[in-house]
């Protein structure tokens, strides 16, 4: 069987297993719906937090990432592992022992007042969306590559496999289908690594082949690090970010983990705050398998794309070129005319490739064959080869000449990668709306039956409009996927960490410091990446910060004014203050509390 082939088996086969248990473990109420009805055993549970945390990002966009940024890309392992630890260890076990499983939830109620709940909703919504963006961008990679359709009938499928088990199953259905989609991303993330790691070195174990040798006894590190200076690239293994940037890129990304209620709402689908912790602690050894293996994925794709094409000619060109050319993702403009691939540092030209339309519909070609683009070369700039970073993962097989199979299992994997993650926050977005919005708002009087109709439809809208966002997604998977937690650290993460540890801060402050942090960050993301793209560089920066890690200055200055407002305004009721001294004291933590408080 060819690739194709031997991915609609593989795909097909997890996608019936997908389907199965969004029918096995259809939601019959509220609680089903929102939180698994709390019955999920912490090793689950951890499995599933894995695979709702492995994101697109993470499975096929931070390799890629990470390959051509070199150590600059280390923010991204940073940010997020140590994140997650912040989350698991110092927010997560307090926010379920207070028993509420929504954000806005905890703020309504932490702050007693509605209005922080519904500045909290539509932070959710708004966070939520930006990071689902990613997800469904990745779908449609995955789909327009080894199926070969188009990256928007690519999200469409997506959709509506999505639609289907998050709809029908809520959080009971979502749960079981990502410990199914972790054993299919994580075996199809290590199986390609290993394969290449054994080639490479001869050690099968990628973690410590990175720091081994080729054949030649060069080390690989060394041997890429020659390489690239040669093409007139950074060395790999340097940093070229200043470190503001690098520290508050990692800070963003860490902190913004702290506050993503996607991942917040899975310590509440097992029955103890005991099984929280322990489910965390699992969550973290299996996020630490792929994690670890990303940078070795890195460094052998970037390796293999440098070998098999740099100063080639394009009609000698190795077959993966022109296959992912035709989903977009790859062009070439022979800029001086002699036929061969010149890939160096530098753009080929502004922004992502425009694809010509020839006379008969189909794609333009050039005399050697390729496809021709509408975008205006740069003349500044020797290179002649656009790379989508999304791809690296994806392709490096087919790079490396690895089986057939090994590149179907990949397809599934990123799927399931997407997939697991889009869900997750789905269901945070039809929460947000049906619990929190109308029945703690508009509609307390809602009755169950009600609320879990209002639930589905809510998931059903945010899947609709999250394939919209995949369709027209403002930039690479990871850097979308870094935006929302900028998002999240400038909002969400100084309210609860303050609603937590200070009895002190009431609603006044912290509506205040949540509105003004995610207005700044989101002005700063918006005008560097939607309004004037061309101004986004280093010299144009805020103290030279990215807009990817601007969300620590909106955490910053979310910090000053919450904090200022809340000590100028009127302190907590005695009741609030006794509720937050009460989840800090360990006595009672053995169960959470209700649902609904």
């Amino acid at each position: 069987m060819d690739v194709q082939a031997w991915t609609f088996v593989i795909v097909g086969i997890t996608f019936a297993l997908y389907i199965g248990i969004a029918i096995w473990s259809r939601a019959g109420t509220t609680g089903e719906f929102y939180v698994a009805g709390k019955g999920v055993s912490p090793v689950a549970n951890g499995m599933a937090t894995a695979a709702d945390w492995m994101s697109a990002a993470s499975f096929i966009s931070m390799a890629g990432i990470i390959a051509f940024a070199g150590m600059d890309g280390s923010v991204y392992l940073m940010g997020w592992t140590g994140g997650y630890v912040l989350l698991a260890l110092l927010l997560a076990p307090y926010l379920r022992k207070f028993g509420k499983f929504t954000v806005p939830d905890f703020m309504g109620d932490r702050y007693a007042s509605q209005v922080a709940r519904l500045v909290a909703v539509v932070c959710a919504i708004f966070v939520s969306f930006t990071y689902v963006a990613g997800q469904m961008r990745g779908v449609g990679v995955v789909f327009s590559r080894f199926l070969e359709v188009d990256i928007t009938l690519g999200v469409i499928i997506g959709m509506g496999l999505v639609f289907f088990y998050a709809v029908l199953g809520g959080m009971k259905g979502i749960t079981y289908t990502q410990v199914a989609q972790y054993c299919v991303l994580i075996f199809a993330y290590t199986v390609p690594a290993v394969f290449l790691a054994f080639m490479v070195t001869g050690n099968p174990v990628p973690q410590l082949a990175l720091g081994g040798v080729d054949a030649d006894g060069t080390g690989l590190l060394a041997k890429l690090d020659g390489t690239l200076a040669d093409l007139g690239f950074a060395a790999y293994t340097e940093y070229s970010k200043s470190p503001i940037d690098v520290l508050c890129i990692t800070a963003a990304l860490m902190l913004g983990t702290a506050g993503l209620p996607h991942v917040i709402i899975r310590f509440y689908t097992v029955k103890t705050v005991r099984g929280a912790r322990s489910s965390a602690g699992w969550a973290l050894l299996f996020i630490a398998i792929l994690y670890t293996t990303a940078p070795a994925i890195a460094v052998f794709a970037r390796t293999n794309m440098l070998d098999s094409m740099a100063n080639r000619a394009y009609s000698e060109a190795p077959s993966w070129v022109a296959t992912w050319e035709d989903t977009g993702l790859v062009a070439w403009v022979d800029k001086n005319g002699d036929g061969l691939v010149q890939h160096t540092a530098g753009p080929v030209f502004a922004g992502k490739p425009v694809f010509a339309v020839g006379a008969d519909g189909g794609p333009a070609r050039g005399s050697h064959g390729q496809r021709l683009v509408e975008n205006t070369p740069d003349d500044k700039s020797a290179n002649e080869l656009y790379v989508d970073r999304d791809i690296m993962v994806l392709a490096n097989p087919e790079i490396s000449g690895l089986p057939d199979w090994v590149i179907a299992l990949v397809a599934a994997g990123g799927l399931a990668a997407a997939l697991s993650t889009a869900a997750g926050l789905l269901m945070v977005i039809s929460s947000a709306v049906s619990h929190d919005l109308f029945k703690r708002m508009l509609v307390p009087g809602i009755s169950e039956r009600g609320e879990l109709r209002l639930a589905r439809i809510a998931a059903a809208v945010a899947v609709v409009f999250a394939g919209l966002l995949g369709i027209f997604p403002p930039d690479y998977v990871a850097a979308v996927v870094a935006f929302a937690f900028g998002l999240a650290a400038s909002s969400f993460f100084p309210a609860i960490l303050m609603g937590i540890f200070w009895k002190r801060m009431n609603a006044a402050g912290a509506v205040s410091g949540m509105i003004v942090g995610i207005a700044v960050t989101t002005a700063y993301i918006v005008w560097f990446k939607f309004i004037d793209p061309a101004a986004n560089v280093k010299s144009n920066w805020f103290l030279g910060i990215s807009p990817e890690g601007f969300g620590t200055i909106g955490m910053l200055l979310n910090f000053a004014v919450s904090i200022p407002v809340a000590l100028l305004t009127a302190p907590p009721s005695r009741e609030v203050q006794e509720l937050v001294e009460s989840i800090r004291v360990p006595a009672g933590a053995g169960e959470g509390a209700g649902m609904d408080g």
